[in-house]
């Protein structure tokens, strides 16, 4: 048979979280951001759960055609824009919306021959301090796409760093409504927690909010605000089985580095779960975990092929683990019970997303 380990994507909970961005963006269009291979999770998995979304936003030129191969005929948003003047002409084909951040992409845009017109986003740099205009340059931006026969529609952008946190939103707020005071077209700002923590506002909603960690089942702000909190299904189990439990004396230790040692003894289970399955190696003891649906932890360091956990609390739970049971190392287990990804990943030192994208490919994926 083939090795445990497993993940299972769970479409109506995607179709849910959807739903969710929607409720909070009110009248505004949503777009699905599904960059990265939606998070992870598969384009052509989370098809049939974004159909109902208002257009999908992504990187890529081969996720796009992905994306019309699989009978979309709706708005495709390239949200970094194109990279070099060929590009143009498969926007042209696909009829892809693209971002504009750079003089060089204008430059493209100027020297494009088409007979089709070019739908773009022209994006601000309003403090992130990524891609965009400064706002100096912006209406000077404006004004060059403005007179190009290949540009069509000019909608507005810019990309909050700190919708998550205290500091909010006003000061990037500001400066966007100032760049683009009476320039027509319209406006997208709302990255997932200005969704869910600004989007009341309508005037900061916009035209087009774009979901993107929300729809996957995790908070933007998490911990002050958690995926349940907020009324997002986790959309990702990774889920595998023990293949051995060890008895532990006083003073023995787990694993490589031996960098966990028992105080007394104890029972751990091995799992078949490791670094080559992009469970994050940086993992510590104490990281939570689920065995048999009873929440538990990891002890000692993450190898390439397995970890070890505490099997303590599952005996006292009643609950006589041995080969097979199942380990829950985030997502819902077979009880119903919910380990939610960002506990692991917080645990971890890092964030749910970067969980999500590393699945491996040895790792086998269900849908559900």
């Amino acid at each position: 048979m083939p090795r445990p380990i497993c993940a299972h994507i769970h479409t109506a909970a995607l179709a849910a979280n959807l739903e969710r961005a929607r409720r909070c963006a009110a009248d505004a269009r949503v777009w699905a951001v599904v960059k990265a291979n939606a998070y992870g999770h598969g384009i052509e998995r989370v098809w049939g759960a974004f159909r109902s979304a208002d257009g999908f936003a992504l990187l890529d030129l081969q996720e796009a055609e992905r994306v019309r191969a699989l009978g979309w005929r709706g708005p495709i948003l390239l949200l970094e824009g194109v990279f070099e003047a060929r590009d143009l002409e498969l926007c042209s084909r696909l009829s892809l919306w693209h971002t504009v951040h750079c003089d060089e992409q204008i430059d493209m845009l100027a020297a494009h021959k088409t007979q089709q017109p070019q739908r773009v986003f022209l994006k601000l740099n309003s403090g992130m301090n990524r891609l965009g205009f400064a706002p100096p340059r912006y209406r000077s931006a404006w004004a060059r796409l403005n007179a190009l026969t290949q540009v069509d529609e000019i909608s507005h952008m810019t990309h909050f760093s700190d919708a998550d946190g205290p500091r909010g939103i006003a000061h990037q707020w500001q400066a966007f409504c100032t760049a683009t005071r009476d320039l027509p077209g319209e406006r997208s700002v709302c990255n997932s927690a200005a969704i869910l923590r600004h989007a009341g506002d309508a005037q900061v909603r916009g035209d087009w909010v774009r979901a993107g960690i929300a729809l996957y089942g995790s908070a933007p702000d998490f911990p002050e605000h958690s995926a349940a909190t907020w009324e997002l299904a986790p959309t990702m189990t990774l889920s595998t089985q023990l293949l051995a439990v060890q008895q532990l004396q006083a003073g023995d230790s787990v694993g490589y580095g031996s960098r966990f040692v028992a105080e007394a003894p104890m029972r751990i289970g091995v799992a078949a779960c490791g670094y080559a399955d992009g469970y994050p190696r940086h993992a510590d003891t104490g990281t939570p975990v689920l065995v048999g649906g009873v929440r538990t932890r990891l002890v000692g360091r993450v190898s390439m092929d397995m970890v070890t956990v505490d099997l303590e609390p599952v005996f006292s739970a009643g609950v006589e683990p041995g080969f097979g049971t199942e380990v829950t190392l985030w997502g819902r287990s077979g009880s119903g019970t919910v380990l939610p990804i960002d506990e692991v990943a917080q645990a971890a030192g890092t964030v749910g997303y970067e969980l999500m994208c590393a699945l491996a490919q040895r790792v086998p994926v269900l849908t559900d």
